[in-house]
């Protein structure tokens, strides 16, 4: 199980900081933003594998199940 900041959201970001410096932006200038937009991913084969088991309801709030 894992919850962490989406990756694509992660990497608009990134893209963002590079168009800014690469328009003449000061690096040192640019504010550090904090990620807003998280994943809950569930690997239930892993967790069937080493018998636990994980609630219906807590799956169905998962972005991703792995299975």
């Amino acid at each position: 199980m894992a919850n962490g900041a989406n990756l694509a959201s992660h990497c608009r970001h990134a893209a963002d900081y590079v168009n800014k410096i690469l328009r003449g932006g000061n690096p040192g200038d640019i504010p550090v933003a904090q990620p807003t937009k998280f994943d809950l991913i569930v690997n239930l084969k892993t967790a069937k594998t080493i018998g636990l088991a994980i609630a219906n309801s807590f799956l169905l709030r998962a972005d991703e199940v792995i299975e």
